[in-house]
């Protein structure tokens, strides 16, 4: 059985209602977020927060930046899983200049599975990363979300092809 992870990305505040960039059906999402984190919990799969957090040095940015509420992840989230590892980002690839690797090395992970937010920008962006290409990755599409269903329906359909879109149950099937 190859061991798994499951990686929640960027489930922060300015995301959510009354962020600075609220997505699409996030109440529903968040609650699809916690399920599939009950189920990692469940089945002794290590939950891997990603955490976007905008470069400073290239100025403020729009939102995500450093020392605002809005960066923080959403606190439903954190206390679903409040020792759960913390791998901050500043580009949409998870991978992309990070500590994932290493973490998920530590660990021994072959298999992710993803879930969060921007669908067609961290999700899709770290599910068919270079860096990602050694581990079997599916993403939870229910439990991801961006600007507009259509755009999110999109963006599942654009990496099907090479990575599982799956249901949530379907993610923590053991095999």
């Amino acid at each position: 059985m190859k061991r798994s992870a499951l990686l929640v990305i960027d489930p922060q505040n300015d995301y959510f209602e009354n962020g600075l960039f609220p997505l699409w059906n996030t109440q529903d999402r968040l609650e699809k977020i916690l399920e599939a984190m009950a189920l990692a919990q469940a089945n002794n799969v290590p939950i891997i927060f990603i955490q976007h957090v905008a470069n400073s040095p290239s100025g403020t940015a729009p939102f995500f930046n450093l020392n605002t509420s809005g960066v923080d992840i959403h606190s439903d989230i954190k206390a679903a899983a409040p020792n759960a590892t913390v791998v901050v980002k500043h580009f949409a690839d998870a991978f992309e200049q990070t500590e994932l690797e290493a973490v998920l090395n530590s660990l021994g992970i072959e298999h992710l599975i993803l879930c969060g937010m921007m669908t067609q920008n961290c999700i899709t962006h770290t599910a068919i990363s270079k860096s990602a290409e050694k581990y079997d990755v599916e993403v939870i599409g229910e439990a991801c979300t961006t600007r507009e269903e259509l755009l999110h329906l999109i963006a599942l359909n654009a990496i099907s092809n090479r990575v599982s879109c799956v249901p949530i149950k379907e993610a923590f099937r053991l095999t």
